[in-house]
């Protein structure tokens, strides 16, 4: 059965916790960062973990995640959300990869800051991948054996600044402005019986209070295994590192079809642009004062990673 692991401010201590029920019961070692976590401990013990224990309304959440992690996304990845990109899924045959900043990385229920230069403001929620070893060669990544090279499960909201990221054409600019990658509220630390999960998680995100995206792990394109694997073949990866596996449609963003992105390649730069800013404008992105409420879970509810709250602010 998988165990939930948050990382937490107690009495101003930085501590690792397992929650049980509406508690936590603390690893009574330190672990600065969420790769020594994972290297240091089994999940047998922290499953045992015996202790007194606090209501976790009295901890300060903070990111499973730790920002001397990497954070790699893989984009466009379900076929839906690759339709509302404005991306033939008859003709994508190749795995997205993009980074973000570490230094987006904040705790689940942070309050995400809209930039003063930014007016497209989107969502996007996602399923992270906690890695469980360092990965510094080619490996070859099946069902039988993630679990030998994935730790757990994180829900992550890839906040992206979509008149930097189109326009400029810079996805780790446009996707790593701080506090755009909440992270949590808490790890899922899975055993093997889990794995045949990940295949029907169920994603669900709301804005203030309606329905935006909702979707299953079943439309993923590129699943864990096979994106391990052909990542391995490219650069190291360290324990604790996250992997956000992509987002189901729903986004804000409204991308012209590839006949209208045709046409536009005909017209000026800057009339195209205009038009383009025109088409977003009526698109539903996100304003200061709304509340992005993100969960996972399985359908039967082995699997909870929580929910994450999200206010919007306006940079002031």
């Amino acid at each position: 059965m998988s165990l939930n692991v948050i990382r937490c401010m107690h009495e101003g201590r930085t501590r690792w916790g397992v929650l049980r029920g509406g508690h936590v019961v603390f690893v009574p070692k330190d672990f600065p960062t969420t790769g020594e976590l994972l290297s240091g401990t089994t999940l047998a013990e922290l499953t045992s973990l015996d202790g007194p224990s606090v209501r976790v309304d009295t901890v300060e959440m903070l990111s499973p995640v730790t920002r001397n992690q990497r954070f790699v996304c893989q984009g466009a990845n379900y076929r839906q959300h690759m339709i509302e990109s404005g991306i033939d899924p008859d003709v994508k045959k190749y795995n997205m990869i993009f980074t973000k900043a570490p230094s987006c990385i904040v705790p689940a229920h942070s309050d995400v800051v809209r930039p003063r230069r930014v007016r497209f403001l989107d969502y996007e929620i996602e399923l992270g991948l906690v890695l469980r070893r360092d990965i510094s060669g080619p490996v070859s990544v099946t069902e039988s054996n993630l679990l030998d090279f994935v730790a757990g499960l994180v829900i992550v909201n890839d906040y992206s600044a979509r008149d930097v990221q189109i326009p400029e054409g810079q996805f780790y600019k446009g996707k790593s402005f701080r506090t755009f990658g909440p992270v949590g509220p808490r790890l899922c630390l899975l055993e093997a019986r889990d794995v045949p999960l990940l295949q029907d998680l169920s994603l669900e995100l709301k804005v203030d209070g309606q329905v935006r995206q909702r979707d299953t792990t079943r439309n993923l394109v590129f699943g864990p295994a096979e994106t391990l694997t052909e990542l391995s073949g490219v650069h190291d990866f360290s324990a604790g590192d996250l992997l956000a596996t992509g987002t189901p449609a729903g986004c804000a963003l409204a991308v012209p079809s590839p006949l209208k992105q045709r046409l536009g390649a005909l017209i000026p730069e800057k009339k195209k642009w205009q038009v383009f800013f025109g088409q977003q404008e009526k698109r539903p992105y996100l304003q200061p004062g709304q509340v992005v409420e993100a969960s996972i879970r399985s359908p039967g509810g082995e699997i909870d990673l929580g929910t994450q709250r999200n206010r919007v602010v306006q940079e002031a």
